[in-house]
């Protein structure tokens, strides 16, 4: 048990080690004072909005939390569930091992308004799953629409099979839909029971995991310079790809993996502006966020501390 404790972090450290290795190599010839004229170049309305995307982003991660309860039959405070939402993200997409540091949190957060483990343990498979559908769903509308995005990372067959495999991965998302309207009975694992999502749970998944990563991909747009920038849906398609990478990667924060699968996929474009970017994306994304759910946490903690 206490070698199983260690893997994940150690594949995390070891991810942010080899990809700090290639960004070096692949940044060797850029300059700090190149992405610090990077950051100087984007216009103030570009970071207001950039700001603005990742507030949508954030109430959008709160939405997976309110599906998930919704999901249960717990009444929790709006409130509540929003703020020990954004907690929960802003600390575990800095900590890395986002699903085990996210089940702790949550677990310490709605365990003192009675949530039983097994039901954080449903909550956290659902919040999960969700991601994961809105990425799919994602990942096909952008095989089918924009074919050339994955282009800009290998050589691939040509364009129709791009979209017959976004095509493919849509008929997959329908087997759930369909499996829920079918109210199929529980999965049980042991004493545990999962029950199929309804109907309503699913349409509001298919909304809330979209959005939420459109709106985080929205944030690196909007930093993007205009010179050279391929458009929305090409960043959006290079941001859920480098994004991906970098949660399986389990490293803090995407630390390095994010970068070098960005700066891979957007190869044409001024690599100091691409990283000027990123760092918006990361003083927004997770430097800002993690500020204050640290304050939120001393805050919760110290009024545990008195209530007992």
């Amino acid at each position: 048990m206490k070698l199983k404790s260690y893997i994940w972090p150690a594949i995390g450290l070891a991810a942010v080690g080899f990809s700090v290795w290639l960004l070096y190599h692949e940044l060797r010839g850029i300059s700090l004072e190149d992405v610090g004229e990077g950051l100087a170049a984007i216009p103030l309305h570009r970071w207001l909005l950039a700001g603005l995307s990742s507030v949508v982003a954030y109430i959008a991660l709160a939405g997976y939390d309110h599906i998930a309860l919704t999901h249960l039959g717990r009444k929790i405070p709006f409130g509540f569930i929003t703020v020990s939402s954004f907690t929960t993200y802003a600390l575990s997409h800095n900590i890395g091992g986002s699903v085990l540091s996210g089940a702790v949190i949550r677990y310490r957060s709605y365990g003192s308004k009675g949530l039983t483990g097994q039901e954080v343990g449903v909550l956290v498979a659902l919040c999960s799953f969700t991601f994961v559908l809105g990425a799919a769903l994602l990942s096909a509308l952008l095989l089918i629409l924009e074919p050339h995005v994955l282009d800009r990372f290998v050589d691939l067959p040509p364009i129709p099979a791009g979209r017959v495999t976004g095509a493919a991965i849509l008929g997959l998302i329908a087997l759930y839909i369909f499996g829920s309207w079918l109210h199929l009975k529980p999965l049980r694992i042991g004493s545990l029971q999962i029950h199929y999502p309804r109907l309503p749970i699913v349409a509001r998944q298919m909304i809330i995991g979209p959005v939420e990563l459109m709106a985080a991909a929205a944030i690196i747009y909007f930093a993007l310079p205009e010179a050279g920038n391929p458009g929305y849906f090409v960043v959006l398609g290079v941001f859920v790809i480098s994004f991906s990478a970098a949660l399986i990667s389990h490293a803090p924060g995407g630390l390095g993996v994010l970068e070098i699968v960005f700066l891979a996929g957007l190869s044409d474009m001024d690599p100091a502006a691409v990283l000027a970017a990123l760092l918006v994306f990361r003083l927004f994304y997770l430097i800002i966020p993690l500020i204050l759910a640290l304050v939120v946490v001393v805050v919760f903690e110290r009024s545990q501390f008195r209530r007992r």
